[in-house]
Formats: structure tokens, C-alpha cells, sequence
């Protein structure tokens, strides 16, 4: 008898305003654009759910409803456990755009049991102050006793809009170590994510990198050229049709050159790349069109908003969408 192929999909959580749905419904959208045969589910508030009931939408293949203790990034992302709906379930963040077929993805997340896009080693801006600030950490060595004090000899950086799950048990594991992790937080080096900016919630992600290193579990590679998983949408480092139906974006090969990318100003990023470039190799870059467009930064979201949006108009007045439209 021929073993059963495992089933593999997508699973978006959404909790707390509506408009958090639409761009669910926005990023699912694009997801279908290239992958038309695996289930997509929607873990959601009851007021979602009659939503999608309301338009007649059936874009999602199943709906689960979210705990109320994990409608929050904490909350959710620190029990994924407790909804893997499929034998390989792929955890996607909605503010999303898919740029290509995820077939080759799923062939390289296949060979984990759990994993989180990533890099090995995490910079000293991770979890910490994201201005000057950061300064005092290093020179302090924070980031090396916060290793020394939890028994760890690494600390990757994580990038939590992809989670891929198939092993219930590890799965289960990093989730509860990422738990103990972050009620350590006094322990740790690490500064609330609420003190930046626009932020109204706590980080996931270092305590989750941190249970990974405890546990041994690789990161998938965040930035892996033309393979990679996603790439942060940044305005003009970006080429696309408001659609975004072809995205291209500018990759720089070397990694301090492209950690630039996050630079508010513009005309600053542009000086410091173009200084970099006089030493051979630091400024070469390639175009590259990533699995999916992140639109990660605050400061960067503007156009999947109106991306969001547009789709939205067409599903109020358009026949219902189905599974695979």
C-alpha cells in the first residue's frame, strides 16, 4: 500500500480589527496566483468568521477559531503548536505579497522537522536598541553574558513571518522553551518592542530564536539570494506594478551592505551604498524575485495598504471568491 502524501498548507492568523482580515484576504489572494492546490486556513476571531460568512468569501479552506490567549504575536506565534491544521503547516505574518511558485520552498523546508527563516548570527541591533543606544550593549558585552547566563554559545536572528512546522513534538518544545525564555526577560539584554515607535506589542522573536539555539533547532536562511524566502519590501529598492504581480528587488551581496536597507532616509542609504562600493565586491548586488514581499517595516507599508484595500473594493462587489480562484 502506497503511504499517504503528508498534506501541506498555509495557515494566517488574524485577531483584533477587521482590517487585519482584508489583508489576510490580500495576501491569500496573491498566494493563489501560484499555488492553486494547497489549502490555505484562516485562524480567526468569531467577528472575522461572520465576515467572510457575510460576503460569501471562501477563499480560506478552513477556519479556526483563535484562543483568546493567543490573539496577540506573543500569543500566537509562542503556541503555533496548537494550530498545526496540516501535516507541514507553513505560518505566514498577512502583510505579505507572494511573488512566485512556492514549490521549490516547500522541497527546502522539508527537511526540518521546525524552522524559522533566519540568520545564524543575529546582529547586535536584534532585540535591542534600534538607535545609538545600542552602543552601550556592546560595549558591555550584553549580548555575551545574556549567552553566558541561559548556557547558549549562539544567538541566530529570526525572522517569525515564516514558521514551518511538521514536528508536533519539536514544535511543541521550541514553543514551551520560548515561554520560559521570555519570563526571563530581566535576565536578558533585550529591550521591550513597545518602546519603539509604533509598536504596541512585545517581540516573539528573540525569545523564539533564543529557544532555538537552546534546543539546537537550525534557522532557514532569511537571505539566500535568489532562493530567498522573503525579502522586506523597500520603495526604491523595489520594482513592482501596483498589483505586484512582477516584483523585482535590488539584493546586496554583501551582508552589511544590505542590512542598510532599513534606513528611513533615502538619500543616507543611497551616500553610505555608494561609499561602500569602492571596495571590490561590497557593492555588488543582484535582482532577484523573492518567494514573498514582507512589508516588515512601519515606515514601508503604505503600498500593500493600498494594495489591501483595492482587493477588498473587488471582493464586495465581485462574486464570491472559492478556494483555489
Amino acid at each position: 500500500m502506497v503511504p499517504k502524501a503528508p498534506i501541506e498548507g498555509y495557515v494566517y492568523p488574524v485577531y483584533g480589527d477587521l482590517k487585519y482580515l482584508r489583508h489576510a484576504v490580500a495576501s491569500a489572494t496573491t498566494l493563489r496566483r501560484h499555488d492553486r492546490t494547497r489549502p490555505i486556513a484562516l485562524v480567526c476571531e468569531p467577528h472575522h468568521a461572520a465576515e467572510l460568512d457575510r460576503l460569501g468569501i471562501r477563499l480560506f479552506d478552513r477556519i479556526v477559531p483563535i484562543a483568546a490567549e493567543h490573539r496577540s504575536i506573543v500569543g500566537f506565534k509562542h503556541h503555533v503548536d496548537a494550530y498545526m491544521v496540516f501535516d507541514r503547516t507553513l505560518f505566514l505574518d498577512v502583510d505579505m505579497v507572494w511573488c512566485r511558485n512556492p514549490d521549490n520552498l516547500w522541497k527546502a523546508l522539508s527537511a526540518y522537522p521546525f524552522t524559522i527563516t533566519g540568520q545564524v548570527t543575529a546582529d547586535s541591533f536584534f532585540g535591542g536598541p534600534k538607535g545609538f543606544g545600542v552602543l552601550r550593549d556592546i560595549l558591555l558585552g550584553r549580548r555575551a553574558r545574556t549567552l553566558r547566563r541561559f548556557g547558549l554559545t549562539y544567538l541566530s536572528r529570526v525572522q517569525s513571518g515564516m514558521m514551518y512546522a511538521a514536528d508536533a513534538a519539536l514544535t511543541r518544545e521550541v514553543c514551551a522553551t520560548a515561554g520560559d525564555m521570555l519570563a526571563r526577560k530581566c535576565d536578558t539584554h533585550f529591550q521591550s518592542r513597545t518602546m519603539e515607535s509604533g509598536r504596541t506589542e512585545e517581540s516573539c522573536e528573540w525569545s523564539l530564536a533564543m529557544a532555538m539555539s537552546k534546543l539546537d533547532v537550525p534557522v532557514h536562511p532569511w537571505h539566500h539570494g535568489q532562493e530567498s524566502p522573503q525579502l522586506d519590501f523597500i520603495q526604491d529598492l523595489t520594482e513592482y506594478d501596483p498589483e505586484f504581480e512582477r516584483v523585482v528587488c535590488t539584493y546586496y551581496c554583501d551582508p552589511f551592505v544590505f542590512s542598510l536597507r532599513g534606513l528611513k532616509h533615502d538619500g543616507i542609504r543611497r551616500f553610505l551604498i555608494g561609499f561602500l562600493r569602492l571596495f571590490p565586491g561590497v557593492g555588488d548586488s543582484m535582482r532577484v524575485t523573492p518567494y514573498v514581499l514582507h512589508f516588515g517595516w512601519l515606515h514601508q507599508k503604505q503600498p500593500f495598504y493600498a494594495f489591501s484595500e483595492r482587493v477588498w473594493a473587488k471582493v464586495n462587489t465581485a462574486k464570491p471568491l472559492a478556494p483555489g480562484s
